[in-house]
């Protein structure tokens, strides 16, 4: 059986159960997930600033890194190649590009430093998001950053902030598309701090002080992340889950949500309908706890199936920003990103070709047992079928050859880069 008669099989079992595929791909191919640009080097940066702090880590060495914005445009370029649908870039703001031999100063950062990034958007037709990078830089003292006790540190990662809104703006008035700017810090303590409600207070005062700047709502919008720990903030967070969702609520701001930034027995999933009850938008870092917060490559679990089908059914396509976020150096960094991308995409398919008005009603009418029966059987579907046909109708290499191109990649282009 070809690939055209397995679709087409597929697509007559899926109506049997009153799913429409056809539908359902043409609404996943609309659906735009911003792809995240540190996966391709570690979350270096083109800054040179060495090390990461701020309670992140990236571990492994696999060869092939790209080393310089010439070499990640090239992977990501790659990655985009082998994902089907047109997405977004999710940028940091330590990626700026100045001139030969220009120090650029995180708070002195303008829209001119990020058009590479642009032409890059504009080439693949995707729009941009983008984060302030506040950690890794000699003016994080002591752990903290916009809580600092010290008012310069802090009006230095305002000024930061302020101009991170303005390239945000810049970006959205260039590609078409809203750009939404996440600000995360990993401010907070080794051992049992003596004060935990004064830093957050002046958390809350500084991003206060830089939504003042003003800015266009309609183009930019600004999310707050949550944090459980961090390496070497173990024992206190400032921008805790509470903090930062309350926060959000409270000045009418995006929240967002990292599904790995929770204790191991939350779910995200079930956050998500929460959330949608009180706030028009929220947004989605889309990442694979093990054992706790540790950006693994997005698999095709149950966890991210169940926060897509959640998107899904509370018919929030519109309303949920979908970013991905991980950094895993001990495998081939471009097929990381698309192995990640692929996964969301799948479990986004999964939930569309899911008769959820019908399960809604079993669920309404306590019929739990042929509602827990039907779940079961469901998972049985030929999804791989309608898969394949989504990537054949993007050009895009299908689920058991694709694999293919980023081995030969890394022959020709990553194991050159020595």
């Amino acid at each position: 059986m070809n690939q055209n008669e397995r679709y087409l099989s597929a697509k007559e079992m899926y109506a049997k159960i009153g799913v429409d595929t056809e539908a359902a791909l043409a609404k996943l191919q609309n659906i735009r997930i911003s792809m995240h640009c540190w996966q391709a080097d570690d979350v270096h940066g083109f800054e040179g600033m060495g090390a990461l702090t701020g309670g992140i880590q990236t571990t492994g060495n696999y060869p092939g890194i790209a080393r310089n914005p010439e070499e990640v445009f090239a992977d990501l370029d790659k990655a985009l190649s082998l994902i089907p649908g047109t997405h977004k870039i999710n940028v940091h703001a330590n990626y700026a590009i100045g001139e030969p031999g220009e120090t650029i100063e995180r708070d002195k950062l303008e829209p001119r430093h990020f058009a590479k990034w642009v032409e890059l958007a504009k080439k693949h037709g995707c729009g941009l998001d983008f984060n302030p990078t506040i950690f890794s830089h000699p003016m994080a003292k002591d752990g903290m950053t916009l809580s600092h006790p010290d008012k310069e540190v802090r009006d230095y990662w305002v000024r930061h902030t302020i101009a991170c809104i303005r390239i945000s703006e810049y970006f959205a008035t260039e590609t078409g598309y809203p750009c939404v700017m996440n600000i995360w810090t990993g401010d907070g303590c080794k051992d049992i701090p003596a004060d935990r409600m004064g830093p957050r207070a002046r958390y809350a005062d500084s991003i206060d002080r830089a939504l003042a700047c003003g800015y266009d709502k309609s183009k930019v919008y600004v999310t707050v992340e949550s944090k459980v720990f961090g390496i070497g903030v173990e024992a206190y967070t400032v921008g805790s889950g509470e903090f930062s969702l309350c926060y959000a609520i409270s000045r009418g701001i995006t929240p967002l949500m990292d599904n790995g930034h929770y204790h191991p027995t939350e779910v995200v999933s079930d956050k998500i309908p929460a959330l949608l009850c009180f706030s028009d938008k929220i947004a989605l870092h889309i990442t694979r706890p093990i054992r706790w917060d540790s950006d693994h490559v997005v698999a095709f679990d149950d966890e991210t199936r169940e926060m897509m089908k959640e998107v899904v059914r509370c018919d929030a396509l519109d309303r949920v920003f979908l970013s991905t976020d991980y950094f895993d150096a001990s495998i081939n960094r471009v097929g990381a990103l698309v192995i990640g991308m692929r996964n969301v995409q799948k479990a986004l398919l999964n939930a569309l070709l899911t008769p959820n008005e019908d399960l809604k009603a079993l669920q309404d009418a306590g019929n739990y047992s042929k509602l827990f029966a039907l779940q079961e059987e469901y998972k049985l579907m030929p999804l791989g079928d309608v898969w394949a046909e989504f990537c054949r109708r993007n050009n895009v290499c299908p689920c058991n050859t694709w694999y293919s191109e980023i081995e030969k990649y890394e022959e020709e282009v990553l194991s050159k880069r020595v």
